[in-house]
């Protein structure tokens, strides 16, 4: 059943996608849920079990690794509760799963820090009160999910009239479509894989009406979200730190609330999951991190995918009928986080700047995608990051336009690169040029210890600030300053000519403005550089040339 569930959302994902208008239109809620169920279903794949309560429970936790957005954050949580409820159970009554599918409504509207109505919480919640209802007459499980499938449509249909935007906009929940798509799945997987019709597909003036209502988001101006980052983190708890920092799920979603919206906490024994639109993504990572390690950290800029938006749309408006737009000679894709770096690497000719860094890896799939946005016959691709160098080859492998990757491990590498670009050499002959240029610059970084630890030879305490340099810790202590002051006395030379300091979301004015004045007393003759990065975890990079 989770198999076939999978599988029917998958082939209706973009229908899904088409219907997203809340809590931002975005277009990603069928491609979120999808990616989330395909992990449960990897999951259950990878188990040689039997019993329902088994299956149920790996299902629910390959779904908590996967789930993405908030409609898959939500999705993992209703079989998060179904598998609670299923435990110790190698069958399952009709009136039992019943029961499962109650649970997991609870589960998940008790994530959810502010619940809406009008959206799959209220679906799943009418037809898991449905099937409870039945459930005893109904013994036979077709009969019994035909029936809670057929009440999931009419609470589908009455959604707009629920939560406004679906009304003004003339379309339904995308997220209750998607979890109608997967029981449809599991009811075909009962009837031994026939074709099940019972599912009304979304109207064509729907979806036309869906397709408008893009039009005029797309014109929205990008300043009006209050949060400006789609963040998502993962971690793996640790007994230590919990030891010394328990952890009260709602106290952490209270603490978190402060941050920003869309805001759900989930967790199971092993795992804690967030998903939350704010506008500053570091301090939601730094929270995080007191419970564990940093398994998954994924940040998407959401003014920069309305600007994109607004941009498609307006090509799609003049260009209806016209040919499809020709592929530009060379286009360029870079990873890094932070407004004003990304800003940086517009301004010097990047075409797509993907989110990622240092605990925040973006996948392959996501390189892949930058990669066809871009629509150009050549790409070149700068990871930024050591970590990323890997996925960013694997991309450039399966993509279907000729890429080169110049494997930049820093960001101010990436920024040495882009000035070593000319348009006159072939893709080949300037990623060799490139990484040349690379290997001219020094970086260095300023980030906090999130436990103590002995390491290149420092005894460092949760907190502490620390300079790292060539992949070392050269300098570390409670005060920014004096760690960035030796970090910078390690990396200065006699021939550096040119030291950028790129400041971090959490960094000082006075502490930057003293690390300019210790530059210009320390090596009068260099040239230095401010730019304002607003990466998180890092209070400081530095670039040395």
């Amino acid at each position: 059943m989770f198999i076939e569930g999978a599988n029917e959302l998958g082939k209706k994902a973009d229908v899904v996608d088409s219907l997203n208008v809340f809590p931002v239109p975005d277009g990603d809620t069928g491609t979120n849920m999808n990616l989330t169920i395909t992990s449960g279903v990897k999951e259950v794949r990878q188990q040689a079990i039997d019993e329902a309560s088994k299956v149920a429970g790996s299902f629910a936790k390959g779904l908590l690794m996967g789930a993405r957005g908030n409609s898959g954050v939500i999705l993992s949580q209703l079989f998060r509760g179904f598998s609670k409820e299923a435990e110790g159970k190698a069958e399952l009554t009709t009136e039992q799963f019943a029961q499962a599918m109650d649970a997991g409504v609870k589960t998940a509207y008790k994530a959810v820090m502010k619940p809406v109505e009008g959206t799959i919480l209220t679906v799943a919640k009418d037809m898991a009160k449905h099937a409870v209802k039945i459930a005893k007459k109904e013994t036979a499980f077709e009969g019994f999910l035909t029936s809670v499938i057929k009440e999931g449509e009419r609470s589908l249909a009455k959604t707009p009239d629920l939560l406004p935007v679906l009304k003004e906009v003339g379309v339904v929940d995308s997220g209750g479509q998607g979890l109608l798509y997967i029981y449809a799945g599991f009811l075909q997987a009962l009837t031994g894989g026939e074709t099940i019709s019972i599912l009304q597909e979304p109207k064509m003036d729907e979806m036309i009406r869906a397709e408008h209502h893009h039009d005029g988001h797309g014109d929205m101006d990008p300043s009006d979200i209050e949060f400006g980052y789609c963040t998502e983190v993962m971690v793996k708890f640790d007994a230590e730190q919990l030891s010394q920092n328990p952890y009260d799920e709602e106290e952490f979603r209270l603490k978190l609330s402060e941050y920003g919206d869309s805001l759900l906490v989930v967790s199971d024994d092993d795992l804690l999951k967030i998903h939350i639109h704010a506008e500053y993504p570091g301090q939601v990572v730094t929270e995080a991190q007191a419970f564990g390690s940093l398994v998954q950290v994924k940040v998407e800029n959401m003014r920069e995918q309305q600007s994109n938006l607004s941009d498609s749309h307006a090509i799609k408006k003049t260009e209806k009928a016209s040919k499809p737009k020709e592929k530009a000679e060379f286009a360029m894709v870079a990873v890094s986080v932070g407004a004003g770096i990304e800003k940086i690497f517009k301004g010097l000719g990047v075409n797509e700047v993907v989110a990622g860094g240092q605990t925040m890896n973006p996948s392959t799939e996501d390189i892949v995608q930058a990669i066809k946005h871009v629509h150009a016959k050549n790409v070149i691709i700068l990871p930024n990051n050591s970590n990323i160098v890997m996925s960013a080859e694997q991309a450039a492998e399966v993509a279907d336009v000729n890429c080169v990757v110049v494997p930049t491990k820093t960001v101010p590498q990436g920024l040495a690169a882009l000035l070593a670009f000319n348009p006159g050499r072939s893709a080949e002959e300037n990623a060799s040029a490139m990484e040349e240029a690379m290997k001219d610059v020094k970086t260095g970084e300023v980030t906090y210890a999130v436990r103590d630890t002995e390491m290149d030879g420092q005894s460092i305490k949760t907190g502490d600030y620390m300079g790292i340099y060539n992949k070392k810790i050269v300098a570390c202590g409670q005060d920014v300053f004096e760690t960035a002051q030796g970090l910078l006395n390690d990396m200065l030379e006699d021939d550096s000519e040119v030291v950028t300091i790129i400041t971090g979301e959490d960094a000082k004015d006075d502490v930057t403005k003293q690390l300019e004045d210790f530059l210009e007393n320390h090596k009068a003759d260099v040239e230095i550089d401010v730019v304002e990065g607003g990466q998180p975890l890092y209070s400081y990079i530095f670039s040395v040339e």
